[in-house]
């Protein structure tokens, strides 16, 4: 596939690195030189020095014969304008925008991305996705990752492992005869750095991180099974005011019984946000310096989420806010060197905004009827949900008898709107829908599963 890329900032970045590593031909702009320099000598794609906007830089960038364009610099206006030229001038099938403010993505402006306007294919937020898996991650605090598929009927949970760990050293394909009814499936494993799709006969491990897809009204059955029952925050402090600590705090004041205060170092952008919030408190000052701290109710606070633009003012309040008293702390950290190091932080979670806006990519990029992809551990494996048509070579096979080959775990299969477990018997039928975990190197595999004829036009 010919992509072109708007932005070689972080998101930029992280997105040209899958895709070319996947062998598609990526092409990056940007008006940083340096910026250019660095993603060219890093990564296997071209680059060019210039405004993502104009059109003689989109021809030079291969406009003409694109068939994507992902549009994230970091100017909404750019990332719009640039998708807009990209349909008119060149008509590129696919146009992905990162748009950031949410005035644009108010529902009375619902028409404002059709075709007959601003003809941009997919929206992303990366805010409020990341937003909104924090929240997810606080409703569910025994897991380190929660993701829905299939309308939210089903979740994938990333869960560790521990000696106290009931399931230990047990055939993972055992885990539902011993706990009737319950539909957890172990799709993945990280063992010593590794992500791997498991068989039925692996055994879980302590130290291991395994990914669970559960029905979510068994994910707390689940957790419950597996030891980590950690109590839901009530008291949180949030560190940071800008796009994403400002939804996280709007979405906690729906949320009966939390009570949240906020620290912001910008007086201007803590005015601002005081406008926007009716319950939160909100403290100007230095959340590096522990007498702010202390004032924001830190030392009581049951879960401290450090949301600032600075990796290491993240890093460090959270370090304090521990230090000070706090049960949890959590820091949004860009740096691929640094989210390793939770443990060796005293971190309880690092959130990781690239990963999120790469996933929400992802289900675009993906060949075939892929509905939904979340990207684990750097591209080292994906959780992906499928649409089965006819031409599928699942259509009408049973699992056991289904050639799905290696590096594949399935999951669940959703059917008539029922979510099923996947049984060796279990016959899929075109319209199924099926959720599954493959490693990097099966992922051409799965978009043969799912891929589309020419009959289906």
């Amino acid at each position: 596939m010919r992509v072109i890329i708007c932005g070689a900032g972080r998101v930029g970045y992280g997105i040209a690195a899958r895709l070319a590593e996947e062998g598609n031909m990526v092409t990056v702009v940007d008006v940083s030189p340096e910026l250019i320099r660095n993603i060219t000598t890093e990564l296997d794609v071209r680059g060019f020095v210039g405004h993502a906007a104009y059109p003689d830089m989109l021809k030079r960038a291969g406009a003409e014969s694109a068939e994507m364009i992902i549009a994230v610099t970091y100017s909404d206006e750019v990332n719009m304008l640039a998708c807009q030229i990209a349909h008119s001038l060149f008509n590129v099938p696919t146009k992905i925008a990162r748009v950031r403010a949410q005035n644009y993505l108010q529902s009375e402006w619902n028409d404002l991305f059709s075709r007959d306007n601003l003809p941009i294919d997919v929206i992303i937020s990366p805010e409020v996705e990341i937003g909104k898996s924090i929240l997810r991650r606080l409703n569910m605090p025994g897991a380190f990752d929660v993701v829905p598929f299939a309308e939210g009927r089903v979740q994938l949970l990333g869960i560790k492992i521990t000696d106290d760990t009931p399931i230990i050293d047990t055939p993972i394909r055992q885990i539902t005869d011993l706990f009737s009814g319950l539909h957890a499936v172990v799709v993945g494993i990280k063992r010593d750095g590794e992500v791997f799709a498991p068989t039925g006969d692996d055994p879980l491990t302590p130290g291991d991180e395994a990914y669970f897809i559960t029905l979510a009204e068994h994910a707390q059955r689940l957790l419950e099974i597996i030891g980590n029952t950690t109590v839901k925050a009530r008291q949180i402090v949030i560190v940071g005011g800008g796009h994403i600590g400002a939804y996280v705090a709007g979405e906690l004041e729906t949320m009966a019984g939390v009570r949240a205060r906020m620290i912001e170092l910008d007086k201007s952008r803590a005015e601002k946000t005081a406008e926007n919030l009716r319950k939160t408190v909100i403290l100007h000052g230095d959340a590096m310096n522990a007498q702010i701290q202390e004032e924001a109710g830190v030392a009581n606070a049951e879960f401290v989420l450090c949301l600032t633009d600075d990796d290491k003012t993240n890093i460090l309040t959270a370090v304090l806010a521990k230090k000070l008293g706090a049960k949890r702390a959590a820091s949004l950290i860009n740096a691929v060197s640094m989210q390793n190091m939770k443990t060796e932080l005293g971190l309880d979670m690092i959130i990781d905004p690239r990963a999120t806006t790469v996933s929400s990519i992802l289900r675009h990029v993906r060949r075939g009827r892929i509905l939904d992809v979340f990207s684990i551990e750097e591209g080292a494996a994906e959780v992906i949900e499928g649409e089965v048509l006819e031409t599928s070579p699942l259509s009408g096979k049973k699992i056991g008898d289904a050639e799905i080959g290696e590096g594949i775990t399935i999951g669940a299969v959703i059917h008539a709107g029922n979510v099923l477990y996947p049984q060796p018997d279990l016959v899929i039928r075109a319209g199924d829908r099926i959720v599954l975990l493959a490693e990097l190197a099966a992922l051409k595999t799965v978009e043969q599963l799912f891929r589309v004829s020419s009959d289906y036009f």
